[in-house]
């Protein structure tokens, strides 16, 4: 009988437990994401939502924000998404490693969903929130190294070159919107 197609609730579930599994460093992480196309398409909704939540999470949690932050901020992590994203490609090309590239961007993707909820999960905490926001540095690079090594499957060395190619491809990307969106107007 063939098996139904999973919701994107049980594909979210299922991308929290490999989240869970990558901070917990376990080698069988890849078995929680959904490598198909389908699940491609689920990964980056789920970055969609992540980006939503960073320019709309602090207000509808009653924050005040500054007026076009969140618009600056949805600008701001698509632009930062794609760099990565271009990033990796190239990267992962360069090393023979195309196959890769899809694994690499579904985790990520749901990792950066889960980042996302716990960073705007510290706003709630006020200044005892910036010990959660060092938390989720620490959990980011964790997951990037495991990703490297569990789902894509990369030596040390080329785990190295990936994560320096993301931080130039970041850095290049908050160079080009420094140059073309002004800052935010105070409230």
């Amino acid at each position: 009988m063939p098996q139904s197609p999973q919701t994107f609730i049980d594909e979210a579930l299922n991308a929290a437990r490999g989240f869970v599994a990558l901070v917990a460093g376990k080698h069988n992480a890849a078995a929680f994401f959904d490598f198909s196309p389908r699940g491609l398409v689920g990964s980056l909704i789920a970055v969609l939502v992540a980006v939503l939540v960073a320019g709309f999470g602090p207000m509808l949690l009653g924050i005040p924000v500054p007026a076009g932050a969140p618009t600056q901020s949805i600008i701001v992590n698509g632009l930062l998404f794609a760099a990565q994203a271009g990033m990796a490609w190239i990267v992962l090309r360069q090393m023979g490693r195309q196959d890769g590239f899809v694994p690499y961007l579904v985790a990520t993707n749901w990792v950066t969903l889960a980042s996302g909820l716990l960073l705007l999960l510290s706003t709630v905490f006020g200044e005892m929130g910036l010990v959660l926001l060092l938390g989720v540095v620490i959990v980011a690079l964790l997951t990037f190294v495991n990703i490297g090594r569990f789902i894509v499957t990369l030596s040390p060395l080329q785990i190295g070159l990936l994560f320096i190619s993301q931080a130039v491809g970041v850095f290049l990307a908050l160079g080009v919107v420094a140059l073309f969106l002004p800052l935010p107007s105070t409230l």
